[in-house]
């Protein structure tokens, strides 16, 4: 196994992820009893000397919900009913939670309505105010 690239800059080494296999509930009819596809991927958050600290303290911070004992994330895959197909499935989804945990949302910049939106606004209000004016009964 190959080690498993998440951005440009960062990839898990191959050897900090651990492999298992079991008997899969999914597709596959009669085979699903002689045939281990279903593919656990465990992967430890806390120990990887991928990460530099801070990106570490993200993610044990954002993944907290789906860690396992000790800052293990596990993957399980079970779709397909290969094993090589079932592992390929669990190593991008293991990439792309990793990868939407790092990201950094940008900060949004305040900015003020153009004058022009604030005219088109006010002149909608008015043509609204005056459709349920025209709509009331005059007492003559």
């Amino acid at each position: 196994m190959e080690a498993l690239p998440i951005t440009s800059r960062l990839s898990i080494p191959a050897d900090e992820l651990e492999v298992s296999f079991a008997r899969s509930g999914g597709p596959g009819g009669q085979n699903v009893n002689k045939v281990a596809s279903k593919v656990l991927l465990r992967w430890s958050v806390r120990d990887s000397g991928a990460l530099s600290d801070g990106q570490r303290h993200l993610l044990m911070q954002r993944l907290s919900a789906r860690l396992v004992g000790d800052g293990e994330l596990l993957i399980q895959s079970s779709t397909h009913r290969e094993q090589a197909r079932n592992l390929e499935d669990a190593r991008e989804r293991l990439a792309e939670i990793v990868r939407g945990a790092l990201h950094q949302a940008k900060k949004r910049r305040a900015t003020k309505p153009t004058r022009g939106s604030q005219r088109r606004r006010l002149e909608t209000k008015r043509q609204r105010s005056q459709i349920k004016k025209d709509r009331r009964r005059t007492h003559e």
